[in-house]
């Protein structure tokens, strides 16, 4: 399995420290530079980040870096190039368990449909017991590798017995059109082109069902949050009054609107599949991030749960005794402050 070690990762993040130190941190509040590793799922904050709300709002100089897995928003986060970032619940797990110095400010949302396994029209699978021998790819890491294995384990697979690749989303793609591989677990925009030529087979909405949720989350460096409070607050306030903005105006968000062109733009999905897309996921506001469900309690528990289950499939060397560390509510109760 392609991972992070835990040494790796501790002597690039102290190395890389200093250098970091000598540009955002340290800055006084609205003057900083900083970098945010987004991906490519659809979610209302997109809109956001196109308008260049986040820019105005911390009066910061903001390097939006796209990456195709958490596992490489991850690594970028651990060598100090990367402040910020959006990573599925898997990858924040495994960070965690490899202490990298992160903190959860934002359960960006609550994974349903947007995420799925897809079968390959021709590949002979039609029930679990037939993925046995077969090739199936998802980024290793991820939250769709996590659910595909938690699937697995609810239908009696062994994983062993399969042909699991690690390959990126835009690989996945191609490797599912050209009849590489049999089956995958990804998200848009891949998963609207695999579902092309492929049925899905299952979704993390049922997954979920099973015992295993998951969830994408913004993170944020440890360092830059304590020299940065204002600037991490005000980036909980823009994505929280956008994803408020949904709550209350989504039916208007239809695939000839500019927040859909907007959420295309940046993600590469179609238009069309944009309002299903964000149908598919549940997407939290400021109030319910208070809450104990999320960042008062529920958060450590499923990062917990979701290291726990890592370790049982080899995936992590150790578990931690506590994942408090790395769940902070203060940017979300100061940025329930703001006006």
């Amino acid at each position: 399995m392609s991972s992070i070690s835990r040494r790796g990762v501790l002597a690039a993040t102290a190395a890389l420290g200093l250098l970091i130190a000598g540009q955002a941190f340290g800055s006084p509040a609205g003057a900083a530079e900083f970098t945010i590793a987004y991906q490519t799922g659809a979610d209302p904050a997109k809109v956001a980040q196109a308008a260049g709300t986040y820019e105005a709002a911390t009066k910061s100089t903001i390097n939006w870096r796209k990456f195709d897995s958490g596992a490489d928003v991850i690594a970028a986060i651990a060598s100090g190039s990367v402040q910020i970032g959006y990573v599925g619940s898997s990858p924040l797990a495994a960070g965690a368990s490899r202490e990298v110095p992160i903190e959860t400010i934002y359960v960006a949302a609550l994974l349903g449909d947007a995420e799925a396994l897809v079968v390959r029209n021709g590949s002979g699978i039609e029930k679990p017991t037939d993925f046995k021998g077969k090739k199936v790819a998802v980024p290793f890491v991820s939250t769709t590798h996590y659910s595909l294995l938690a699937a697995f384990k609810h239908w009696g697979v062994d994983p062993k017995s399969v042909e699991i690749l690690n390959l990126r989303p835009p690989e996945i793609a191609a490797a599912f059109t050209r009849g590489d591989i049999d089956a995958a677990y990804v998200w848009d925009p891949a998963l609207g082109k695999v579902k092309e030529t492929g049925k899905v087979f299952t979704s993390s909405a049922e997954v979920a069902k099973w015992g295993a949720p998951t969830f994408d989350a913004w993170i944020v460096r440890k360092d830059f949050a304590k020299a940065n409070p204002e600037i991490v607050a005000q980036f909980v306030k823009v994505t929280a009054d956008s994803y408020a903005d949904f709550a209350k105006n989504g039916a208007t968000w239809t695939a000839a609107s500019p927040q859909v062109a907007a959420i295309a733009k940046l993600t590469g999905a179609k238009p069309e599949e944009i309002p299903e897309l964000l149908k598919g996921n549940k997407f939290p506001l400021l109030a319910d991030q208070l809450s104990e469900a999320l960042l008062g309690g529920g958060t450590v528990e499923a990062v917990t749960q979701t290291a726990a289950f890592l370790k049982e499939q080899g995936r992590i060397d150790a578990v931690l005794k506590d994942y408090g560390p790395y769940v902070s509510r203060a940017p979300a109760e100061q940025a329930a402050k703001l006006n």
